[in-house]
């Protein structure tokens, strides 16, 4: 292309342009030169690389080869180094094992003297030296002579043991008195010698020095003795302390303070103890009386407290019985200190089991060590409980008796009954006893007597108590319907037993409260293997039982008291009023009757203000049915009439909306679950009403505005409706046949919502027919 360019430029380059391409020109011969230098000059320089590497690996290669003759020169040069220091080396292990070894030749004959002297002092000292010198020869033992030296040290160490066993045998004999003037420094330095033999050596001075340290007690507790039996226990616990304190006094600085002697002595008088009266109480358990076994038990947790407190509780070797002994879990409210009675009693009556606690005292480690043995006679403790709990309740009902129902409480609402306060405060007071004695069975059988008591307590004091009704679930008795026939009203509940239904509603309620609180109480203090075995839910449904009762029986008052007003409105001529005028007669008589019972429920029942629900929705679910059903019983109905019953069940509604604060000086929001139930209700009272006013002609027109007012439309509520309106047979049987065909097609299946409604009775069918039970009854009489 240069070429082409070039030959370009000379041919075809006009002579005044000749100047302007010049430079172009030179540049390109230029590098057209220096490219033909290049080409001519490659294989030359390609060879000279070739032998520039060559010369490389050979200096390479000769680099390594004085590198490899100078590490065989260090070799050499090191090599008589490395043989001086191994000759060191080993020169300095000889030298120090034969220090060793003339240490242990040296100290085995001075160990060998020194006991014989009975020198225990040195003998400590050299001993320890001796066997920590012996483990260097571990490695020499196939040398005999290191061979020889290891047994005469086991010798020496068999002798030593044999000897201060012989010492301390002689100064402290099996039978006989103890050694006068107290203990000796050879048998003080014997026992720091017995810390670095055999364990075993250690472990029979202790044993044998304890052995006859408690002879005396022995022989002074014997089982035929008096002052064995269990009313004379306290003389026992005065019995060793009064020999702690000598052992301190004479022995104290003789054994090694690691050894805790004081505090062996006591494990074993403990052991010991627990034995000797586990024996006699098996021998004498019909001697056993409540009593007793109380007095006994509480003088033994003292001085379990005693032994907690002076002492660690390490000598405890017995891992199993502090498991078992110790209580099981850190959050057990009864092994903190008890409040005082009053605070107890008072704690109780707020219903508070779980009010704040001071911390917890760490666990006792000798808790149980010596009342474990009370624990298979403390079926008399729980025999015991039965009979007071029984005579408890007895007299709960005897003061019931005499002093009647509760006063009126209109200030902090229903009084609960202070007998159910008593009762849990003894339940407290027995679980700090039996938890004292034991987390295992007879926690199960002492929970299994306050179950049988709580049931007891809910029959005979609560449901006992509740007020006779004169009418039962299924009507009215002969008695009232005598009297409803001679125009005098139902019997009614006086102020005095409305406020005891409301007493017994609260204590059940506080009892349902603190029972729950008690069953965790239980299971928190009880082994963890038999918590499951505690369960008072039988005893909660019990309690539940009684306060569905009361309110029943409150709700059951009122409505009885409203039953005389609706018989009247059913029986008024409706068709007969001529104008709308205030409230009917028989609205009036309804309101009075909730104005003269709900204050007193509710004052009553302010402290359990989710109970006083609970009525108000009962109530407005039986009372609202009731008037539904009275008011198909008001035909034929004028229109005149069905507006003078729209007020009247608006009015009506309006009281029931107000109820749960009627009467009251604070106006308090009804609760929404009741206002719902309320307002369904009376709106379907007030639309059943609406249809009535309705004209029937068009049919169509009638029919269509029946179902759209009332969604829960059927054929046996539309012909009430058209029977209020006075409608012939003949009529209703074409407007019936016109609402079947234009009702909406109910679900698929004999299972509809229809043919259910058709099939099963509805409420107003099941009071129609106790209804007319009652007339026929009526006629009889």
């Amino acid at each position: 292309m240069d070429g082409n360019l070039k030959l370009c430029l000379h041919v075809r380059t006009p002579p005044f342009c000749s100047s302007f391409f010049h430079p172009w020109k030179q540049d390109l011969e230029q590098r057209e030169f220096s490219a033909v230098v290049v080409l001519s000059s490659f294989p030359f320089a390609l060879e000279e690389a070739q032998k520039a590497i060559q010369q490389l690996f050979g200096k390479i290669k000769d680099i390594k080869d004085k590198a490899e003759k100078s590490e065989q020169m260090v070799k050499e040069i090191t090599r008589d180094i490395k043989q001086l220091d191994h000759a060191k080396r080993h020169l300095t292990t000889s030298i120090t094992t034969l220090n060793h070894l003339h240490m242990l030749a040296g100290g085995v004959d001075s160990l060998e003297a020194m006991t014989r002297r009975r020198q225990y002092g040195e003998v400590a000292n050299l001993l320890q030296g001796v066997m920590n010198v012996l483990e260097h020869f571990h490695k020499y033992m196939g040398v005999p002579q290191i061979r020889q030296l290891s047994e005469r040290v086991k010798a020496a160490q068999t002798e030593l043991g044999q000897q201060i066993l012989a010492d301390f045998e002689e100064a402290f004999p099996s039978q006989g008195t103890k050694r006068p003037g107290g203990p000796s420094n050879v048998l003080r330095d014997a026992c720091l010698v017995a810390n670095i033999l055999d364990p075993r050596i250690k472990q029979e001075i202790i044993k044998k020095f304890i052995k006859q340290h408690l002879s005396e007690y022995l022989v002074l507790f014997q089982e035929n003795q008096d002052v064995a039996w269990l009313d004379k226990i306290d003389r026992r616990y005065a019995w060793i302390k009064r020999q702690l304190v000598d052992y301190e006094e004479k022995y104290g600085r003789m054994f090694p303070r690691e050894w805790y002697m004081t505090e062996r002595i006591a494990v074993e008088f403990c052991h010991v103890t627990r034995t000797e009266l586990a024996k006699i109480m098996r021998t004498r358990a019909k001697e056993i009386e409540v009593k007793l076994l109380l007095f006994a038990i509480q003088r033994t947790t003292n001085f379990e407290g005693f032994l907690a407190k002076r002492f660690s509780g390490c000598t405890l070797t017995d891992g199993a019985l502090k498991k078992l002994e110790s209580p099981p879990q850190s959050t057990n409210p009864f092994l903190e200190d008890e409040p005082a009675p009053e605070m107890e009693e008072l704690a109780i009556e707020k219903g508070d089991l779980d009010q704040p606690k001071k911390p917890k005292a760490p666990d006792n480690p000798f808790h149980g060590i010596v009342s474990k043995c009370f624990e298979p006679h403390l079926y008399v403790y729980i025999e015991s409980q039965d009979k007071n709990l029984g005579e408890l309740i007895d007299r709960f009902v005897a003061d019931f008796k005499a002093q009647g129902p509760p006063k009126p409480n209109t200030d902090e609402g229903g009084a609960v009954l202070p007998s159910c306060a008593d009762l849990f405060v003894y339940y407290k007071k027995c679980m700090v006893q039996c938890s004292q004695l034991s987390t295992g069975e007879p926690m199960i059988a002492l929970t299994t007597i306050f179950q049988k008591y709580l049931r007891e307590y809910a029959w005979k004091i609560l449901s006992g108590n509740l007020p006779k009704t004169t009418s039962s679930s299924g009507g009215l008795t002969i008695s009232s319907l005598l009297k409803e026939k001679e125009g005098s009203e139902v019997a009614k509940f006086t102020l005095e037993e409305l406020c005891l239904i409301c007493s017994i509603l609260s204590t059940a309620e506080y009892c349902l409260a603190t029972t729950q609180q008690l069953e965790e109480k239980l299971k928190e203090k009880v082994d963890v293997s038999l918590t499951e075995r505690i369960n008072l839910t039988g005893e909660m449904d019990t309690f539940s039982t009684v306060i569905s009762s009361s309110i029943q029986l409150l709700v059951q008052d009122l409505d009885a008291a409203c039953d005389p007003a609706l018989t009247a409105m059913s029986k008024m001529q409706w068709q007969n009023v001529e104008h709308v005028g205030d409230q009917s007669p028989y609205v009036t008589s309804v309101i009075l009757h909730i104005k003269q019972n709900v204050p007193i429920i509710r004052d009553n029942l302010a402290s359990t203000r989710k109970y006083f629900t609970q009525f108000c929705i009962k109530f407005a679910n039986s009372f609202i049915p009731k008037f539904i059903t009275h008011l198909f019983k008001c035909k034929p109905i004028s229109m005149v009439g069905a507006e003078q019953l729209l007020l009247d069940t608006h009015s009506l509604k309006m009281v029931l909306l107000d109820l749960p604060s009627i009467g009251s000086q604070v106006v308090r929001k009804a609760p929404a679950s009741y206002t719902k139930i309320v307002v369904k209700g009376m709106t379907r009272a007030e639309m059943i009403l609406k249809v009535v006013m309705a004209p029937h002609e068009p049919l169509v027109v009638f029919v269509d505005n029946y179902i759209k007012l009332l969604t829960d439309c059927n054929t046996e509520t539309f012909q009430k409706i058209l029977d209020m309106k006075g409608l012939k047979r003949s009529e209703q049987s074409s407007m019936l046949e016109l609402l079947r065909q234009r009702l909406p097609t109910p679900p698929s299946g004999p299972e509809g919502s229809g043919s259910l409604s058709l099939l099963a009775p509805t409420p107003e069918q099941e009071s129609s027919r106790i209804r007319k039970l009652e007339k026929l009854i009526k006629k009889r009489l």
